[in-house]
C-alpha cells in the first residue's frame, strides 16, 4: 500500500471556498502570501515552462481596478447589474492575487495545456490559503476576460490572460455545505 497522508486527503474531501464578499481584514502578510504562492507554483506545468505568473493586488490596486469597471462596462454597453457585480468584486476586496496565464512558445507543450496549468495554479492557491487557515475564493467575470481592461488595468501583454482573481482574507462566516457531484453519474469505468 502507498503511504497515505490522511490529513491532506481529509482536507481535500471537505475543502470549501469562502465567498469573496464574506472575506475581510486581516489579510495574509507578505511572507504568508509568498508561502502560499510557493505552494501554488508547485503545480504541474508539463515541461517546466512556468506558463503563469502572479500579480498581488493590495487595497489601493483593487480600488483602482474597481474605479475602471463602471467606465469600461459602460463602453461595452453591459447591463448595470453586471457592472455592479464586477465593481463590487474589486471594491470590497482587501487582497487578491491575479493568476496570469502566460503561455510560452513550445514545440512540445500545446498552449491549451499551459492554460490548464494556470487554472490548476488557481485551485492550488485557493487550497493553500484554505489549508493555512485563510478564507479564499477564485473569481473571474467579464472584466477578467476583457482585453482592454486587463491590458490597461494590469499591464498584461497581448499573449497573457487572467486565469482568475484569488481573493484572500479572514472569513466572517462559514458557508453551508453545498451539493456535490454524484460521482457515479459523472464517472465511466473502462476496464477493457
Amino acid at each position: 500500500m502507498p503511504d497515505r497522508n490522511q490529513a491532506a486527503l481529509d482536507f481535500l474531501l471537505t475543502r470549501r471556498s469562502r465567498p469573496a464578499k464574506t472575506l475581510t481584514l486581516p489579510v495574509p502578510d507578505r511572507a504568508t502570501v509568498t508561502l502560499l504562492l510557493t505552494a501554488a507554483a508547485r503545480t504541474p506545468d508539463h515541461g517546466k515552462l512556468e506558463p503563469w505568473r502572479f500579480i498581488v493586488l493590495g487595497k489601493p490596486a483593487l480600488s483602482r481596478l474597481a474605479a475602471r469597471v463602471p467606465l469600461r462596462g459602460a463602453e461595452l454597453g453591459l447591463d448595470p447589474d453586471k457592472i455592479d457585480k464586477a465593481h463590487g468584486q474589486f471594491a470590497r476586496a482587501d487582497l487578491a492575487v491575479a493568476v496570469i496565464s502566460a503561455p510560452k512558445p513550445s514545440d512540445k507543450i500545446p498552449a491549451i495545456e499551459q492554460v490548464y496549468s494556470a487554472g490548476a495554479v488557481c485551485l492550488a492557491l485557493v487550497n493553500a490559503a484554505l489549508a493555512a487557515g485563510w478564507g479564499a475564493n477564485w473569481l473571474s467575470g467579464w472584466a477578467s476576460h476583457d482585453r482592454d481592461f486587463i491590458r490597461d488595468g494590469l499591464g498584461l501583454a497581448d499573449h497573457e490572460t487572467v486565469a482568475g482573481f484569488i481573493h484572500l482574507g479572514t472569513e466572517t462566516s462559514r458557508p453551508p455545505e453545498r451539493p456535490r457531484p454524484d460521482i457515479d453519474a459523472i464517472t465511466t469505468w473502462i476496464d477493457t
